[in-house]
């Protein structure tokens, strides 16, 4: 884990591997950001002038490393490009920040310690960084050989898997006395971290991470910070008549649950529901997927993992909201015992379901834990699961889908994230798609036309959703695992999408600007 802490020491009198400054991109080169004038100074006002010789333009993503000026106790610059230039009397954008700081903690893997001279004019902006920082230094390196002594690491000079993470970031210019400076570091430290937790659940192979080992991790962090944690195993959803997280696990020998999370706050006036699909495992069951799209399939309980991970945010931050968290956790395999298609299931809430296609399995899951969430009668009701690969044709890899039965909701929703720094799109739910479900069988059908399949979903799921309750859906199915190279903060495999999205949810929820 990534230390955080304010400083007002000088640039020059730190004791750090690197000085980590802002070059922003000018009309004619780069140009040095505010935050580094001690630095520029010591280069005789020639920093941007170096780095643009070094090919710097200050665009974003760019890591540029000079040697530090004579007199400086940190031996190394790192210049982090900030893309273009504000405008006059606009400060920068707090995801310009949270991306530096990203590329900057990535790049100074194995520091033991890095000051950011970043741009920092407000508490909002120390968060910023704070929160890039600690999410771009994360690795995830619990299945590789790392040297644990110095011996080790001698004898493993030059692997790359022996650097580790960057230690500590310490944030120059901040506050440490100012309440507001401390409160934004501390509630960025509280999010990346179980953020952080999430990615490491998306990334643990499928072999050790099964419904019952989640559920454990589950019960393990609700005795660390109070949560109350229930799990329902398959002999009480058997008992219970939950059919659709009993169907999609039948076919696995790793039998199902059900985990339900209640943080409870005794200032809390609303009470918040959010729904994750843990598909801990998904080969798509009897209607087995194609090779070339098996390999990555453990991440497809990214939306149980980012709920679980922002039930523990809000625990950790003490919010004056109500916020249970259920995850809908089940294996989707091919056997003997498994669903076929053409099977009927009769699901949670009394409702017969026809399944037409077994990799259509998540709506199954989520639609008995949205059936049982809306028993407790919450003000909203938010589900996050990599749903459809229909979403991502529509969207990209970068961005996830809102849809909504309220669109004043949906549009609150899309500006939470846009402000947290993950894209979103709302989407709509066009009632004429409904029709396609229609079965001759069952009550519905867990599939209806192709064309416009993620949104087919959205509405299968708003048919389990309680009467008078606000709901939305998110899709994340394209931006939950990146396979490509690590960009700002975003990592290679699981990136814990939605979590920031449902924090801060959570809180102006208990800020009450929600209504």
């Amino acid at each position: 884990m990534t230390a955080l802490t304010l400083s007002t020491a000088a640039a020059s009198g730190l004791r750090a591997d690197a000085i980590v400054v802002g070059v922003a991109k000018g009309a004619k080169g780069p140009v040095v950001a505010p935050g580094a004038e001690s630095v520029d100074k010591a280069y005789d006002g020639k920093l941007a002038s170096v780095l643009e010789t070094l090919g710097a333009s200050g665009g974003e993503g760019e890591a540029t490393k000079l040697p530090a000026p004579s007199g400086f106790k940190a031996p190394v610059i790192l210049a982090v490009g900030l893309g273009a230039v504000p405008e006059k009397d606009q400060a920068y954008d707090a995801e310009v920040l949270r991306r530096a700081a990203g590329v900057a903690a990535r790049a100074l893997a194995g520091s033991k310690k890095a000051a950011f001279a970043l741009p920092l004019e407000s508490a909002a902006d120390a968060g910023a960084i704070a929160e890039g920082a600690v999410l771009g230094a994360y690795s995830f390196d619990a299945y590789k050989d790392i040297a644990d002594s110095a011996k080790d690491a001698k004898a493993k000079k030059g692997a790359k898997d022996t650097k580790g993470p960057l230690a500590e970031a310490a944030l120059l210019g901040g506050k440490p006395r100012d309440k507001a400076y401390k409160a934004a570091v501390e509630r960025a430290l509280a999010v990346a971290e179980e953020l952080n937790r999430a990615r490491d659940l998306i990334n643990t192979p499928p072999n050790d991470l099964y419904p019952e080992a989640f559920a454990a991790v589950a019960q393990a962090a609700g005795k660390e910070h109070g949560i109350k944690v229930q799990v329902l195993d398959e002999k009480a959803l058997a008992k219970g008549g939950y059919g659709g997280i009993l169907g999609v696990g039948a076919g696995s020998a790793a039998p199902p649950r059900l985990v339900k999370l209640s943080y409870t706050s005794s200032k809390a006036k609303k009470h918040l529901a959010f729904v994750g699909k843990g598909i801990t495992y998904d080969s798509g069951g009897i209607s087995l997927k194609p090779a070339g799209h098996n390999e990555t399939m453990k991440c497809d309980m990214s939306g149980a993992a980012a709920v679980f991970a922002a039930v523990v945010a809000a625990a950790r931050l003490g919010l004056e909201v109500n916020v249970t968290g259920w995850l809908a956790l089940a294996e989707n395999m091919p056997s003997g015992s498994a669903t076929r298609p053409g099977d009927v299931l009769r699901m949670y809430s009394g409702k017969t379901v026809e399944v037409l296609n077994t990799d259509a399995e998540g709506r199954l899951v989520l639609a008995d834990a949205l059936t049982k969430a809306s028993e407790d009668k919450p003000d909203a009701i938010i589900d996050v699961a990599t749903l459809t690969g229909a979403m991502v044709l529509a969207l990209g890899d970068r961005t996830f889908g809102i849809m909504a039965n309220d669109d004043a909701f949906r549009t609150s929703i899309h500006e939470i994230a846009d402000e947290v720094g993950e894209p979103s799109w709302p989407m709509p739910m066009p009632e004429h798609l409904r029709k396609g479900m229609d079965s001759p069988t069952a009550d519905i059908a867990n599939m209806g036309e192709r064309m416009g399949g993620g949104l087919v979903a959205g509405l299968f799921l708003r048919e389990f959703v309680g009467e008078g309750i606000t709901w939305a859906h998110l899709d994340i199915a394209g931006p939950a695992f990146h396979e490509g190279a690590p960009y700002g903060y975003t990592p290679k495999g699981g990136t814990g999408s939605a979590v920031r999205t449902l924090v801060r949810l959570a809180e102006r929820t208990a800020a009450g600007d929600l209504g």
